[in-house]
């Protein structure tokens, strides 16, 4: 990560106060979305699939009643990979969208949302990099002798302070911030609680992306409530 990066509409350099920041002011933001409306349709049909395999790779957990240490592992990966995908493409894309759905939710709610993707974050740039997937994760033993419970059960460990020595003092203190979320957010919880929440939240700004600017401010009923397994309010 750099301290500095170019403004993706006028060429400037600047210093970005938050991890994603693409333009360097508002008015860059608005009129590179205004260029960039012919290549909406593009964008929304690769959200659409990325948000269909994110919920099929979620969902698959719940109703896998029992894996081998290797595959349930590969199975987790594999819902890190598409939701942090799904973030980031909404990051990107429909930053309006993602902040109002995000704005829209109780402010418990929105504390833990921001910290579950944000941690979520966090496993991504380090499990297979710099620690294993059974690093992260911990198994739940079975009544049955040599077997371990159902994935869903399975929780976040605690992780040790990351070693970020290499890295720009910016990029240490967003990977801080992504591994204090972690701590706070997933240590000790369990895999369908964080996927829930995080997949509620996601599928729900993916569906608001494609509503008319006009309609971004929260909708009635606009809340990532327990639909997906493990969502919840708090």
């Amino acid at each position: 990560m750099a301290d500095t990066r170019e403004c993706e509409q006028c060429g400037t350099v600047f210093a970005p106060r938050r991890e994603h920041a693409r333009f360097c002011s508002a008015r860059c933001r608005v009129a590179w979305n205004r260029q960039s409306t012919s290549d909406r349709p593009a964008e929304a049909s690769a959200l659409d699939w990325s948000v269909i395999a994110m919920c099929d790779a979620t969902d698959r957990l719940p109703r896998k009643r029992a894996a081998s240490g290797p595959q349930a592992f590969a199975m987790i990966s594999e819902a890190v990979w598409w939701i942090t995908i799904v973030d980031a493409t909404l990051v990107r894309y429909h930053p309006d969208t993602y902040n109002a759905v995000l704005g829209g939710q109780a402010d418990e709610e929105r504390g833990l949302i921001e910290g579950t993707l944000t941690g979520l974050r966090f496993v991504r740039n380090r499990m297979g990099y710099y620690a294993d997937p059974a690093d992260f994760i911990q198994p739940r033993p079975s009544r049955s002798a040599g077997a371990v419970g159902p994935i869903t059960a399975w929780t976040w460990k605690s992780m040790p302070e990351p070693a970020l020595a290499s890295l720009p003092p910016r990029g240490q203190e967003w990977e801080m911030e992504r591994y204090r979320a972690y701590q706070a957010q997933l240590s000790g919880h369990t895999i369908v609680e964080i996927f829930g929440r995080a997949a509620a939240f996601l599928t729900l700004a993916a569906e608001r992306s494609a509503r008319p600017a006009e309609s971004l401010a929260p909708a009635p009923g606009d809340r990532t409530a327990a639909s997906l397994p493990g969502g919840s309010g708090g």
